[in-house]
């Protein structure tokens, strides 16, 4: 993206120095807002860890924490890349005549892109922004029109993760609802924001009078959560119910043969999972209550948002069923994000996964 969209110029020389030096404040101040210290402080633990061959007698534990330093090695090596940058552009400034602007710019243009990404890692800053996300779309009410918009919203989210270079996986899917995983660095965070209701106005391509129609799909997202790491989230056996049933999709050599999919209530809150594309009955009842616990911590964490916000004062709704988005076919074609009040008329593109210009004006707000 065009950073001068961030951060406008004026003339490029009489404003060079001051740019610069505003560059260097914003440094200092993502340096604080980055806990640059507390980072280096867990990057030397995870270090010391790693030098215990207990720590490896758990291979998923030691493959975590090696993943977690070089995450968090990488979001230092951008501020300190950064920093450097900074210097040298200064160091520039002092040595260019007027008419020597073209490297200048260049400069600018660089550094811009630069503090693009290092904004962006700022506000990826959540307890599980990092990790994979779990997405379920569900078609509301309106027969095959609301199924079928389901599906390509579906869709979009996986061309989407596709851009990115992230991989998805289905765990289940019926007619009017279909769970996957989106695996990829920051896959929740950049996705979180995106759950809630989305809306779509159009022809109905299974109307024989052509009438226009409006359809609606919930989007569902939740994060890959650590079970043993989440203290809060206990899930007792008494409190869960659990169905088998023959597989209908992906599962492996059992498929239709033998009952490998299962289907988890919580009888306290009443939520349902399932899971049925892994190969045998354990894997799909460990990615179920796994997505239980994603489920009753998503639960958990937006009751304190609720909370908090009714001790604020404030007048905004925070449920996960609001509308967010609009994508207009007909009679117009538009695509309006009704928080950010982003839009565009490229709707055949968004529906492609260029999700880019929302997701990060969602991640700002």
């Amino acid at each position: 993206m065009d950073g001068s969209s961030i951060l406008p110029f004026g003339s490029l020389w009489k404003t060079s120095k001051e740019k610069f030096k505003s560059y260097s404040n914003a440094s200092r101040r993502w340096r604080t807002a980055f806990d640059f210290g507390k980072k280096e402080q867990r990057i030397g633990k995870i270090e010391k860890l790693l030098e215990d061959p207990l720590v490896w007698e758990n291979q998923d534990q030691g493959t975590s924490l090696v993943k977690e330093a070089a995450e968090l090695k990488k979001e230092l090596g951008l501020l300190i890349d950064l920093k450097k940058r900074i210097k040298d552009a200064k160091e520039l400034v002092e040595l260019l005549k007027e008419d020597e602007t073209m490297e200048l710019e260049q400069q600018v243009v660089s550094l811009d892109e630069l503090i693009y990404k290092a904004e962006l890692q700022m506000f990826l800053s959540g307890k599980y922004d990092k990790g994979n996300a779990i997405l379920t779309v569900t078609a509301g009410a309106g027969g095959q029109d609301a199924q079928d918009w389901a599906t390509m919203l579906q869709r979009m989210y996986v061309r989407y993760a596709e851009r990115k270079g992230w991989h998805t996986k289905e765990i289940s899917h019926s007619p009017i609802q279909a769970t996957f995983e989106v695996q990829g660095p920051n896959a929740y965070g950049f996705l979180c924001h995106e759950a809630g209701v989305h809306r779509l106005v159009r022809i109905s391509p299974f109307s024989a009078k052509q009438l226009r129609h409006t359809s609606f799909a919930s989007l569902e997202v939740l994060p890959v959560i650590d079970r043993a790491k989440e203290k809060d989230i206990v899930i007792a056996p008494d409190d869960i119910k659990i169905d088998t049933f023959h597989a209908s999709g992906p599962g492996g050599q059992y498929v239709n043969k033998r009952e490998t999919a299962i289907r988890i209530t919580h009888v306290p809150t009443k939520m349902v999972v399932s899971s049925q594309t892994q190969r045998s009955l354990q894997q799909n009842k460990d990615k179920a209550l796994a997505m239980l616990a994603a489920k009753l911590y998503d639960k958990k964490k937006r009751e304190e948002e609720k909370e908090l916000t009714l001790l604020k004062g404030e007048k905004k709704s925070i449920e996960w069923g609001s509308q967010v988005r609009s994508y207009v076919l007909q009679p117009y074609q538009l695509v309006k994000d009704h928080r950010t009040n982003i839009e565009t008329t490229k709707v055949e593109s968004v529906l492609s996964g260029e999700l880019d210009e929302f997701i990060e004006a969602e991640l700002k707000m």
